[in-house]
């Protein structure tokens, strides 16, 4: 994605989520975001898989076409 958090930035998320969730709240904050992530990970696959069948699909029919204009 392009972002290079390092230590301190993630202190940082870590103490202003700390202040506004309070100590119970972030497990289960961070759970959801974990569930929320392999969701949009598993989404994302899925959508690259699709997209490349779908291409591989348009290059055969394609090559079909081409093959047989060459054939007349």
């Amino acid at each position: 994605m392009g972002w290079n958090l390092g230590f301190p930035e993630l202190m940082v998320i870590f103490v202003i989520a700390l202040l506004v969730f309070g100590p119970r709240k972030l497990p289960e904050l961070g759970r959801s975001l974990g569930k929320s992530l392999a969701e949009f990970k598993k989404a994302t696959n899925e959508l690259k898989r699709t997209w490349e069948e779908e291409v591989k699909t348009e290059e055969t029919e394609l090559k079909e076409i081409q093959r047989d204009l060459n054939s007349h």
